[in-house]
C-alpha cells in the first residue's frame, strides 16, 4: 500500500514537470522562476555579505503599494513593485541621511507604513481581481508574458551593473575601511546596491508575493556561502540554487496543487538546510564572514 503511494506521489511529479513544458501557462511560469531564482541568487550574495536580509524584508512588503495601484490600473505588478521598491530606497537613505532616527527605525517605519498604505488603497479600490493573500504569497503562474519581458531585460540590467561595480561592492563588503582609504564614496556605492536590491525584488515579489519573495534572494545565497570561498563561484552556484529551488517548487505546485511561493521557499529551505547539515558532518573554510 506504501509503496503504491510512492508510486503514486512519483507519477505526479514526473507529469507535473512534463506539464511544466508542455502547458504554455506553466511554460510562461517556468522561465519566470527560472530568471527570478538566478537573479535573485546573484543579488542575494550582496545581501548577504552585507548583512541586509532584514532590510531586504522591509523592501518587499513596501512594495506591496506598487503592487495594488498596478492591480488596480491593469499594469504590469513588475513595474508597480519596481516605482514602489525605488521610491522606498529613496525614502530609508534620506532617512538615514537625515540623521533623524536610527536606521534600524526608519527602516520599520517604512515597513509599516507601506503596510498600511498598501492594505488602504486595497480596500478602497474598486475592479481588482485579486486578494490581499495573493499579493502577500504571489502567483507566478499568472506573470503575464509583459511580466517575463521586463524580469529578462531589468535581469540583464541588474547583472550588467554589478558586475561593472563588482570590484567597488567587494571591497565595500568586506573592508570598508580600505574602502575609504582607496578613496571610495562609500554612499553612492551603497545606494548603487540597494536600487539593483530594490529591482530584483520588483521582478520576484509577482512570483513570491511580498512575504516569501526574500527566501529567493536570502536563502540560495546563504547556503551558497557554506560551499564556496570566492565570491563570484558563490554567485554561480547561488544563482543555480535559485533556480533549482524554483523549478522544484514549481513542480510540487503542479503536482499537489499547493501555493507555488510557499513550495518554492520550502524548497530552498531544504537546500540550505541540506547544505548546513552536510558542512556540520564535513566542515572546511567557506568565505570569509563578514
Amino acid at each position: 500500500m506504501v509503496a503504491g503511494s510512492d508510486a503514486v506521489g512519483v507519477n505526479d511529479l514526473v507529469d507535473a514537470a512534463a506539464s511544466l513544458v508542455r502547458e504554455p501557462l506553466l511554460r510562461r511560469a517556468l522561465l519566470e522562476i527560472v530568471l527570478v531564482g538566478a537573479l535573485g541568487g546573484v543579488v542575494g550574495v550582496h545581501v548577504v555579505l552585507r548583512r541586509l536580509p532584514f532590510f531586504v524584508m522591509t523592501l518587499s512588503h513596501a512594495t506591496l503599494p506598487g503592487l495594488v495601484v498596478a492591480s488596480l490600473l491593469g499594469v504590469s505588478l513588475v513595474l508597480g513593485a519596481a516605482v514602489a521598491a525605488v521610491v522606498v530606497v529613496g525614502v530609508v537613505v534620506l532617512v538615514g541621511v537625515a540623521g533623524r532616527i536610527e536606521d534600524t527605525s526608519g527602516v520599520g517605519v517604512v515597513l509599516t507604513g507601506s503596510l498600511a498604505v498598501g492594505a488602504l488603497v486595497l480596500s478602497i479600490g474598486q475592479g481588482t481581481a485579486r486578494d490581499l493573500s495573493a499579493f502577500l504569497v504571489g502567483s507566478v503562474v499568472t506573470v503575464r508574458p509583459l511580466d517575463v519581458v521586463l524580469t529578462a531585460g531589468l535581469g540583464l540590467l541588474v547583472v550588467l551593473v554589478l558586475a561593472l561595480a563588482h570590484k567597488e561592492l567587494v571591497l565595500v563588503a568586506f573592508d570598508p575601511a580600505a574602502a575609504d582609504a582607496a578613496g571610495y564614496q562609500r554612499g553612492p556605492i551603497d545606494l548603487l546596491l540597494l536600487v539593483t536590491v530594490a529591482v530584483t525584488l520588483a521582478v520576484a515579489v509577482p512570483a513570491g508575493g511580498v512575504v516569501l519573495s526574500v527566501a529567493l534572494l536570502v536563502t540560495p545565497a546563504s547556503a551558497a556561502r557554506l560551499w564556496c570561498d570566492r565570491v563570484v563561484t558563490t554567485m554561480a552556484l547561488a544563482a543555480t540554487f535559485g533556480v533549482f529551488a524554483g523549478v522544484v517548487g514549481l513542480v510540487a505546485s503542479a503536482a499537489w496543487d499547493v501555493a507555488a511561493g510557499a513550495a518554492i521557499a520550502l524548497a530552498a529551505t531544504a537546500v540550505l538546510a541540506g547544505s548546513a547539515a552536510i558542512r556540520a558532518l564535513a566542515p572546511s573554510r567557506g568565505l570569509r564572514r563578514t
